[in-house]
């Protein structure tokens, strides 16, 4: 087996952990396991299961997995795994705004608008939770980010952070509800401008959000 130094100490290491540390890739797919590792089914599964028990990588979810913290090279964002777990996905309402700065509260959990049915994934590196929000286009207004270790993910910005949110809630608030209830300042709702919310007003068909997105317009016009 290979030897990788942690510390002042060598461990052996399963011949797949080395792979995955070698590569710029630490997290992983049975598939792509089947591409890195030439050989039968069976003796892959044995690698995976083998490196499980020893603690060297980490199951996220049936067929999903990571290097274990020690094994890895840079560390690895959650919004980043949030894509991999349940897609097409991206980073969008608490946790959105929190990442923007927009709201003072510490998010727990890793919160998602999904393409497909809403799911919900408890995993050993957080709790993922995906809601279904229908759109004309899915992607309008989400960013796409990079982080300083060069994870890559999709975050909403913070106005379609807040439509995700109205329609998730069912809430039939104002601007000014969003801002009371969520305390967010003044100062960030004015970076929003007119055009933002109309390409808004026109992705989604739900009235909640439209009339929210309406009175953020008007509200900026006063």
């Amino acid at each position: 087996m290979p030897l990788r130094k942690f510390g002042k100490e060598f461990f052996s290491v399963n011949r797949l952990t080395e792979r995955f540390f070698e590569s710029p890739v630490e997290l992983f797919s049975q598939s792509e396991v089947a591409v890195a590792m030439p050989g039968s089914d069976f003796s892959r599964h044995g690698l995976i299961k083998r490196a499980m028990s020893k603690g060297e990588i980490i199951p996220i979810r049936r067929g999903l997995y990571c290097l274990a913290p020690r094994n890895r090279k840079k560390s690895l964002s959650i919004y980043t795994v949030s894509q991999r777990i349940y897609g097409p996905s991206y980073v969008s309402m608490e946790t959105a705004l929190s990442f923007h700065g927009w709201i003072p509260e510490a998010v727990y959990s890793c919160t998602c608008a999904s393409f497909g049915p809403a799911r919900d994934f408890d995993t050993p590196l957080g709790v993922f939770n995906y809601r279904r929000v229908p759109q004309n286009v899915f992607y309008a207004d989400v960013e796409r980010h990079a982080d300083a270790d060069g994870n890559v993910f999709l975050m909403a910005s913070p106005i379609k952070a807040l439509a995700d949110y109205i329609y998730i809630k069912r809430l039939n608030w104002n601007i000014e509800d969003a801002s009371a209830s969520l305390r967010i300042e003044p100062d960030q709702l004015a970076t929003v401008t007119a055009e933002q919310i109309t390409a808004l007003i026109e992705n989604y068909s739900n009235l909640r959000i439209k009339r929210f997105l309406i009175s953020w317009k008007e509200k900026l016009s006063q």
